[in-house]
């Protein structure tokens, strides 16, 4: 059985096409109306809010988290300033490539990490003799993507924190309309946008209070359709579609390497 994300109440209630698909295990819209053009141009001409919480998500904290990361990774996780998030493949042992996601560093010691799979036995086999600990965060952090031109705009709305200044690929702590959240520029859409991370209990209340800040600015939910459209047009690719993750590969020649993928500046 599929299940809800911790906006589900509020996306059900949208989903007047009842296209909904399966997302690593959970629930996900395609589309909230019939047609998926206007959420599509809610993402290149105002702003769209996407649902992205059926990402794994991956707590590593202790003093050899970053050491986990580098062991694991294509990029130099060590080198990475508090505050910084990065995207990377991680490979097999021959440098096939099994996934990609992103790291944030959000202290010192203390790393998130997001897949489109289920990483957390790789991760914790790959942590052995390591003082590291390794903890799947997927159900109590919810995720919304807010993206589109008056993303920024709309939670500058919200927040004392100055937004304007958070660079591209970094994160920040905020609070919007009172919400502890973690705000990311990062998306999957080539255009401006964030990424807002929160604890499940607050999960409705930060969708509601991200509804009623952008209705002025022509906010509309939108489903995994417009998201596919829009990441297709920045060059983004999408794990089991745009390449066989090592792990599933059923012959050699379905493998890729970072540098057949053209990730080479990941490495």
């Amino acid at each position: 059985m599929l299940k809800p994300t911790p906006f589900h109440e509020r996306t059900s209630a949208l989903c007047v096409s009842h296209a909904w698909r399966r997302w690593a295990g959970y629930l996900a819209a395609s589309s909230y109306e019939l047609s998926h053009e206007r959420e599509y141009h809610a993402i290149r001409s105002s702003a769209a809010l996407l649902d992205i919480s059926p990402l794994y998500k991956y707590r590593l904290s202790g003093k050899d988290a970053a050491r986990l990361l580098d062991r694991v990774v294509t990029r130099d996780v060590q080198r990475v300033p508090i505050g910084q998030v990065l995207y990377t493949p991680w490979c097999d042992a021959a440098g096939k490539v099994l996934d990609d996601g992103t790291v944030a560093r959000l202290d010192e010691q203390l790393f998130r990490m997001t897949s489109a799979d289920p990483n957390l036995r790789w991760l914790q086999d790959n942590a052995l003799g390591l003082d590291v600990s390794v903890q799947d965060i997927s159900e109590s952090l919810g995720a919304l993507a807010l993206q589109g031109p008056a993303s920024r705009a709309i939670l500058q709305s919200m927040s004392d924190t100055d937004l304007g200044k958070l660079r591209y690929f970094r994160m920040t702590q905020a609070s919007l309309r009172g919400i502890p959240v973690t705000v990311s520029r990062t998306g999957y859409t080539g255009d401006l946008g964030y990424e807002i991370w929160v604890g499940t209990p607050k999960a409705i209340a930060l969708w509601d209070a991200l509804i009623e800040a952008g209705t002025p600015y022509g906010i509309t939910p939108a489903g995994m359709l417009a998201l596919d459209i829009a990441r297709i047009e920045a060059g983004l690719m999408l794990m089991d579609v745009d390449y066989v993750p090592a792990r599933k590969a059923l012959i050699e020649s379905q493998t890729s390497s970072p540098f057949e993928l053209d990730l080479a500046w990941t490495v």
